[in-house]
């Protein structure tokens, strides 16, 4: 019998939320762009809606401008079931903003309106301690760790997490031109490192954080500390490869028509999380991780079918039947 949903673990995600302004037109520059449209966005804010759509418990943590753009960021979290009682607002720095332009050979380009935003400026005396040690699982990327008060604020959130008995789940999520430089960047995001039990890196960021040309399980497992229970590396079209610590695999990728990659690694993590909030046990059962990971796969894959990351967050029931028609 699945659980009900006051019964399911809750998943706290931490970090920074902010709106994406996307081109009207794909495959052209930031500056040749005739309009945008705005997108709310934020990984970690984008993780905890795509746990609520498939149906599990979550909950953000982090800081908004008390403004027009925060609010509705706070609103958008809030209609999609998210529950908004970390969310701090500050009153003298604005909500983040990103303009992202898809170029035509379908990467992305970002550029940064952040000197403070409101997320950089949460501060360790503003968390809801309580709401943190709830947590059956919590989530973080790396963005906050860029500058102070919000790096202490997420060192403390994640040492109270971990306190309290939640499993912590990183995914770096790098963003190159918000830090001071790549030595800077990866010096941060691996002065973590060995806290997290789940790791989700990308091909592009395993390439990074090792120096290593090469995507194969030797790059991968030096990635490896004796407290992780899985480490992921999503490689896009290419599915996925784990590791665990008896056993490794991969899982093949789904082929859909990709519009917008964004948020697609987001949703994978989501559908990762919900099913570990559910049952830890998966993460030393090799066939149930691997339903799991196909399962992420595909919403990963949903995803990329439509603009925008969190418009395009599957639900439940759109992944079940996605995976009947394969």
């Amino acid at each position: 019998m699945a659980a009900s949903n006051s019964e399911k673990g809750l998943i706290v995600s931490f970090g920074e939320m902010l709106i994406d302004f996307v081109p009207t037109e794909s495959g052209v520059s930031l500056a040749e762009a005739p309009g945008f449209l705005k997108a709310p966005g934020g990984a970690p804010a984008n993780v905890a809606i795509a746990v609520s759509r498939l149906g599990g418990r979550s909950a953000f943590v982090g800081k908004l401008g008390d403004d027009e753009f925060g609010h509705m960021l706070a609103g958008i979290l809030r209609e999609n079931g998210v529950a908004d009682q970390g969310i701090n607002f500050d009153t003298g720095a604005r909500t983040a903003l990103a303009f992202v332009t898809l170029r035509a050979d379908g990467d992305r380009e970002f550029m940064f309106y952040r000197n403070p935003s409101a997320d950089m400026l949460l501060r360790p005396d503003e968390l809801d301690l309580d709401l943190i040690r709830s947590a059956k699982v919590f989530h973080y990327g790396s963005i906050s760790l860029i500058v102070e008060p919000c790096r202490s604020a997420h060192l403390k959130a994640m040492e109270v997490a971990k306190e309290a008995g939640a499993i912590l789940s990183y995914d770096p999520n790098l963003r190159e031109p918000l830090w001071p430089s790549n030595e800077e960047a990866k010096t941060q995001i691996m002065s973590i490192w060995d806290k997290a039990e789940i790791i989700k890196v990308s091909d592009v960021e395993l390439e990074f954080l090792t120096g290593s040309n090469k995507v194969d399980d030797e790059t991968a497992m030096s990635l490896w500390h004796p407290n992780l229970k899985l480490l992921l590396v999503t490689l896009g079209e290419k599915g996925c490869r784990y590791y665990a610590k008896t056993f490794r695999g991969a899982v093949d990728p789904f082929h859909v028509n990709a519009v917008d990659t964004t948020g697609a690694g987001d949703s994978f993590v989501g559908a990762l999380l919900n099913k570990i909030a559910e049952d830890q046990s998966i993460l030393e059962d090799e066939e149930r991780l691997r339903k799991v990971l196909r399962f992420a796969n595909a919403c990963g894959a949903i995803t990329t079918t439509k603009k925008g990351a969190i418009p395009a967050l599957p639900t439940d029931a759109e992944v079940l039947s996605f995976l009947e028609g394969k």
